[in-house]
């Protein structure tokens, strides 16, 4: 259903394309090597293999790279929409998928323009390579923003992305667990969209307009919503001006498999930042005034930035840095860095939300569990 053509096309025109600006990845891939050798010790993270090199792409580059991670994951919740078998379903389908399309590209041509860097991880096929991609226009804007040394910038950032590649090579098992829970997320949306029978039944009830019995709706007419009344309506309104809209999409049921989610980001982003700090500094001297710099980055995103992702849940991924570092720092203060090492030992390690907010409550599960 959805033109991915478009969505390219869409992006690119949303993004632009300003040039790489100097940033060059050559010079920083040597201490972005060894600074992974640290996280491997320090978080004891055992990396067969090698990891992915450091590739700078510009932002038609990005948006490609990240369309093609989200086709799997967006396909299942638009192939089922029927449109009908009548005369004017080609056309419906094609227009449809225009629609989608220009929605997604112009999502991912916003993005492409506040992103420095990713580790591009293919969560639901296991087979896709990971990809370390610097977005080497934004940080060469960056680094000018900010007023900072550019190389150091482009190191900050590659050392950040390349901690993911240590956790995700180290805990082979988190690949498949953050998938598995992704397409359990994905499979129960389908059911929600589909609000229905699938596939041939679907096909057979689609033209039938009429209600039961009972006066409810059959058919392509019994997967119209119901019209909210005043009351939910002002309920909806204001938990999207909180910024729950996704929670408000999802349900309850569903919105406690994100949060497990979101503590496994937690913990996989706050981690990063907690290693950048215990074994960064020989790396980076000015670690202090890029981390103050970066910190005023994320802080300082403009109103229709701050509108978007409270809107998607988007100011999820800044708490993921502030509670998953808290967390981290707490647990290596209360029992050194081996402590911490525990949580990649398996999925029933990983924290749960409570125990992000009261690290205490983590360490004495988690030591119940490995007495030894």
């Amino acid at each position: 259903m959805i033109d991915w053509g478009t969505a390219q096309r869409v992006g690119e025109l949303v993004a632009g394309s300003p040039p790489f600006g100097g940033v060059r990845a050559a010079s920083v891939e040597p201490l972005a090597r060894e600074f992974a050798g640290r996280v491997s010790s320090y978080s004891d993270l055992y990396v067969p293999g090698e990891l992915p090199v450091l590739e700078l792409v510009d932002r038609p580059g990005w948006i490609a790279a990240n369309l093609k991670t989200m086709q799997p994951m967006l396909a299942p919740l638009t192939e089922p929409m029927d449109i009908g078998k009548g005369p004017f379903a080609g056309p419906l389908r094609t227009v449809s998928g225009l629609l989608l399309g220009t929605q997604v590209g112009a999502l991912t041509g916003m993005l492409s323009q506040r992103v420095l860097g990713q580790y591009d991880l293919a969560l639901l096929d296991s087979s896709v390579t990971p990809r370390l991609l610097l977005l080497a226009p934004n940080l060469a804007q960056a680094a000018r923003t900010l007023n900072v040394d550019r190389e150091e910038l482009v190191l900050w950032v590659s050392i950040h992305e390349i901690t993911h590649a240590v956790q995700f090579a180290g805990a082979p098992w988190l690949r498949d667990y953050l998938g598995g829970m992704l397409k359990e997320l994905i499979d129960g949306l389908q059911v929600t969209l589909m609000g229905g029978p699938t596939g041939e039944d679907a096909a057979e009830t689609n033209g039938d307009a009429a209600t039961d019995g009972n006066g409810r709706r059959t058919g392509w007419m019994a997967k119209l919503p119901e019209l909210p009344d005043p009351a939910q309506l002002r309920d909806m309104v204001e938990r999207a001006r909180r910024g729950e809209l996704l929670r408000l999409t999802l349900g309850e049921d569903r919105w406690a498999l994100v949060e497990r989610m979101q503590a496994a980001m937690s913990l996989i982003e706050g981690h990063a930042e907690h290693v950048m700090d215990a074994v960064g500094a020989e790396a980076l001297p000015s670690l202090p005034r890029l981390r103050a710099a970066m910190n005023r980055r994320r802080e300082s995103r403009g109103l229709p930035w701050r509108v978007l992702e409270r809107l998607l849940g988007l100011e999820l991924k800044m708490r993921q840095y502030e509670m998953g570092r808290r967390f981290c720092d707490a647990v290596v203060d209360a029992g050194g860095p081996q402590a911490l090492a525990l949580a990649w030992s398996g999925p029933e390690a990983l924290p749960i939300p409570a125990e992000l907010e009261r690290p205490s409550l983590w360490i004495e599960r988690v030591r119940a569990a490995h007495p030894g």
